[in-house]
C-alpha cells in the first residue's frame, strides 16, 4: 500500500467532538495541502452535499475547549469558527476537491476511519470478555485477591535497631 501520509499522523487528527469522531477543517487543509480558507469556500459552494450529520461549525465553548487542549499558538489568526468533519464528510470532501491528491488523501482518512472503528469495537469486545470473567471466576479468585490484598499492607515497623548502638 503506497501511504502519501503515515496513517498515524491521521489518527491523531481524528478528534471527539459532541460524541463524534471528526476532524477540523484546518487539519485536513493541511492534509490536503490547500489553504483552510480554499477548503471552506469549496465547501460553501457545496453546501447541500454537507449536511449536519456531515459538517458542523464549533461553537465558541467548543472552540476555547479546542484552543485550551491544543495550545494557542496553533490556532494563528483563526477569526471564525472553524468547521468540522464527520467521516461521512470528509468522504463529501473528495466530490468537492478534484485533485488526485485529495482523492489519495481521502482513500487513506476513510482506512484510518475504518481502523479507529475496528479498534474502538475490539476494545469493547475485550471489556464485556473481561467482565463476564470477572462475574464467572469472582468466588474461584476470592483467595488470590485477598493474597495480593495482603502482600499490599505495608509491614510493621521493626522496633530492633539494627546498627551500632552507642552507649
Amino acid at each position: 500500500m503506497n501511504e502519501i501520509i503515515p496513517q498515524d499522523v491521521i489518527q491523531q487528527k481524528i478528534i471527539l467532538i459532541r460524541g463524534l469522531k471528526v476532524m477540523l477543517d484546518k487539519d485536513l487543509a493541511e492534509l490536503y495541502r490547500v489553504e483552510t480558507k480554499a477548503l471552506n469556500r469549496a465547501v460553501k459552494r457545496n453546501v447541500e452535499r454537507f449536511p449536519a450529520d456531515f459538517m458542523f461549525q464549533l461553537s465558541r465553548d467548543e472552540f476555547e475547549n479546542l484552543k485550551y487542549h491544543f495550545g494557542t499558538s496553533s490556532w494563528g489568526g483563526t477569526r471564525k469558527l472553524p468547521l468540522v468533519f464527520t467521516e461521512n464528510g470528509v468522504a463529501m470532501l473528495s466530490t468537492v476537491l478534484n485533485s488526485k491528491r485529495a482523492i489519495q488523501v481521502n482513500i487513506q482518512i476513510m482506512r484510518t476511519f475504518t481502523k479507529v472503528r475496528e479498534m474502538l469495537a475490539t476494545h469493547k469486545e475485550l471489556r464485556h470478555k473481561i467482565e463476564e470473567m470477572e462475574k464467572k471466576y469472582d468466588n474461584q479468585f476470592k483467595s488470590v485477591f485477598d493474597a495480593i490484598r495482603q502482600l499490599m499492607i505495608p509491614p510493621e515497623p521493626n522496633k530492633k535497631k539494627i546498627g551500632f548502638m552507642r552507649e
